[in-house]
């Protein structure tokens, strides 16, 4: 039987570790890799805002074109900086923190103003921010209208001028990319990317030229 004595045990042990050097190389490598993945994890942190509350912004614009064909009424959409609550009238404003869909009261009638539903933008992408209309008006045929909104503050639906479509911008500082969010006459809704240009085959998630 061979007999391995201490000294050569405390050798093998010694030499199961890491050298000095060997830990400072590693600790470089990681150092680097860091510094190139940093501002790419940083960029995709931004981007991801932006998508996130184009996402919300969309699927409330829907939300709102939806109830007003199932229900055969007018709805308005409006971005605002209160907190919706019951059919409490809000005021409206651009790049408003939060969502809601109201229905539209028509003149001469007694009923009141209800809030269908409403969302929050601010908590998605706080420094994200909307260009756009305040607030739009959906046809009980789901397609824009111009009309005033009673209830709403500072609320006058219009059609869109020069384009077929309303458009909301939504972008961050120092993001690479924005996205825009548009509202057809014909009420069609779809987000985009506006560093592109549409085109069916190369570029189906482009804008509009």
């Amino acid at each position: 039987m061979l007999n391995v004595g201490p000294g050569r045990r405390s050798r093998r042990r010694a030499t199961a570790g890491f050298t000095l050097v060997e830990l400072m190389v590693t600790i470089s490598v990681l150092a680097v890799m860091l510094g190139i993945a940093a501002p790419l994890l940083i960029d995709f942190v931004r981007n991801n805002k932006v998508r996130a509350v184009a996402n919300t912004l969309q699927n409330g614009l829907r939300t709102a074109q939806t109830e007003a064909v199932r229900r055969s009424q007018q709805v308005v959409f409006v971005l605002t900086n209160a907190t919706p609550s019951g059919n409490t009238p809000v005021a409206a404003a651009a790049n408003g923190k939060n969502w809601a869909a109201y229905t539209v009261v028509p003149d001469g009638s007694s009923e009141s103003m209800a809030l269908l539903d409403t969302g929050v933008i601010n908590d998605v992408g706080s420094e994200v921010a909307i260009t756009g209309p305040a607030v739009l008006c959906f046809s009980s045929l789901g397609r824009l209208n111009a009309n005033s909104a009673p209830g709403i503050t500072s609320a006058s639906c219009a059609l869109p001028s020069g384009s077929p479509a309303q458009a909301y911008g939504v972008a961050l500082t120092q993001a690479t990319r924005s996205l825009r969010v548009l509202v057809n006459v014909g009420g069609q809704v779809r987000m985009c990317d506006p560093s592109k240009t549409f085109d069916a085959t190369a570029a189906p998630d482009g804008c509009p030229a």
